[in-house]
């Protein structure tokens, strides 16, 4: 078993708080791990029990701990924390009687950093209030890397006073964490983020492929246009392993089209016209047909060559 790693790093003085993790994943392990070296109480729970185990290896065991079900990590935590797959992921760790929610004590709040859609999280905010409890969705973006470092951005929806008992907690694996509105609204920011990285790293795909059929360094190349009006992030992280061929690293084509569904949906439900989104999403199953649905998104360049 591969076991996720993460990088300690100075960490903002916060009370100590008990908390849970629901799903140790290349996300949710780093971002546990950084809850406990910061100082707090963490309990555990992922449906494979060995990964939980590794954790637990790994940060020394007491005062942290594993569960065999998301009710009774929860149990007695003040924030429960979440990071699974999608929807249907998210509702069987928090509903029914082995749920996360069963198990919270009355005022915690339930934070899920899944990127999922905006309808489950207002679903789960109106049950988490009618038990007497708090839901704030928050998604991440910054990739594995983010999650290793503890640099994430984290985009939230919900009320303000659960928001703030939880945002210096948030701190210690991320580097900007902001209330945008009421619940529904982190989701809906990252789909904002996931369309504007997918045209863009079309573009760079298209701008690579056409320098190299034009015969240019497309490093040197690169180098030059960074330091102007064409520099983005995937031209700095991304763009010479584009050029080298290599993908077997970062944010897979799987989970960028899954991504790009909720775009989509969203979409038909409010109207937005998003032609160019589409498109890239259509490219994006052409990489998985050719075999590289666990290879990173920078991998549109593939269709190009």
């Amino acid at each position: 078993m591969t076991t996720p790693s993460f990088t300690p790093k100075s960490y903002s003085p916060t009370p100590a708080r008990r908390v849970a993790f629901l799903g140790l994943g290349v996300m949710g392990y780093p971002m546990a791990a950084h809850l406990a070296k910061a100082g707090h109480t963490v309990t555990v729970y992922n449906r494979t029990p060995a990964k939980a185990a590794a954790w637990l290896q790994e940060l020394g065991g007491a005062p942290h701990a594993g569960a065999p079900t998301p009710r009774e990590a929860a149990a007695g935590a003040d924030i429960v924390f979440c990071c699974v797959g999608n929807d249907d992921d998210l509702r069987s760790v928090v509903l029914g009687d082995d749920g996360a929610f069963a198990g919270m004590q009355a005022d915690a709040v339930f934070v899920d950093h899944t990127t999922a859609s905006a309808n489950v999280a207002r679903e789960l905010s109106e049950a988490a209030q009618a038990k007497g409890l708090h839901f704030i969705d928050a998604p991440v973006s910054g990739g594995q890397a983010g999650a290793q470092n503890g640099v994430l951005t984290v985009m939230c929806g919900g009320e303000a006073a659960p928001f703030e008992r939880v945002e210096p907690v948030v701190g210690a694996f991320a580097r900007a964490v902001t209330l945008l509105g009421a619940s529904g609204a982190g989701q809906l920011a990252k789909m904002v983020n996931q369309t504007c990285i997918a045209g863009l790293v079309q573009g760079l795909a298209e701008a690579i492929a056409f320098g190299q059929r034009a015969g240019l360094d497309m490093a040197k190349v690169l180098e030059v246009i960074g330091k102007g009006a064409a520099q983005s992030w995937q031209m700095d992280n991304r763009g010479k392993t584009m050029i080298e061929g290599k993908f077997d690293f970062g944010f897979a084509v799987d989970w960028m089209r899954k991504d790009l569904g909720l775009v989509l949906d969203e979409a038909k439900r409010n109207g937005a016209r998003l032609p160019v989104t589409a498109l890239v999403d259509q490219f994006y199953a052409d990489v998985q047909q050719a075999g590289g649905s666990r290879f990173d998104t920078s991998s549109l360049v593939t269709r190009l060559k």
